[in-house]
């Protein structure tokens, strides 16, 4: 394999994908209206993404494990967003997903897409059914910026050759952070400090926009 040339690093919900899987996690558990105003208020950050999270975890309890495969059916991802990953591999830069989600998602979305860097929430599961609770680091705005960090320097680059694209508060630090942070329909919090926007859901804007560094 090549050297990379540059990294990018993707948010998920809301960004690779169209859909907030925490929200659809609540209709399921028949929790929708509560667990979407609180997802809303988090990417608003009118809250905090840790407590706000481990709230809407909460509200899961019971739910079996086979609801991912359920869910990942209904996902969709967001225009272009199969061939643009594919532009970035065919030019050496390596792509990485990091969300504040859940791993059997991003797990399914990274062997989909031939991502190999990943960073995401771990449920805690018992006997086949989700507890209501996190395990392991909970993936803060923090802790996606120290992500993108450490895959820099994994693959020995300057941080001058990433990509960062995020939409809510919680992806704030990591745009701001990456050589090049990118709003992608974001809220209002993120466009107020990210100068680079991408309004229309289409990830062949992005293209234009990074022109490959």
């Amino acid at each position: 394999m090549n050297k990379a040339r540059g990294l990018c690093v993707l948010d998920v919900d809301g960004t690779l994908i169209e859909e907030e899987v925490i929200d659809l996690l609540g209709k399921e558990a028949e929790c929708e209206n509560e667990v979407a105003l609180l997802t809303a208020q988090a990417m608003r950050g009118e809250l905090d993404f840790e407590s706000s999270l481990k709230k809407r975890v909460c509200f899961l309890k019971g739910l079996s494990l086979d609801v991912f495969e359920r869910l990942y059916r209904q996902i969709h991802l967001s225009k272009n967003a199969k061939q643009f990953i594919k532009v970035l591999r065919e030019n050496q830069i390596e792509v990485g997903l990091v969300s504040g989600g859940f791993m059997p998602i991003v797990e399914r979305l990274a062997t989909e897409l031939g991502i190999r860097l990943i960073a995401a929430n771990h449920l805690e599961v018992k006997d086949g059914f989700l507890t209501g609770k996190l395990e392991g680091e909970i993936i803060t705005r923090e802790v996606k910026e120290e992500t993108l960090i450490r895959w820099t320097e994994e693959l020995d680059l300057p941080i001058e050759r990433t990509v960062a694209i995020g939409d809510g508060a919680n992806d704030l630090a990591m745009l701001k952070r990456a050589g090049i942070g990118v709003a992608f329909c974001a809220k209002a919090i993120v466009k107020e400090k990210i100068p680079l926007q991408i309004e229309e859901r289409d990830f062949s804007r992005v293209l234009k926009l990074i022109d490959l560094f």
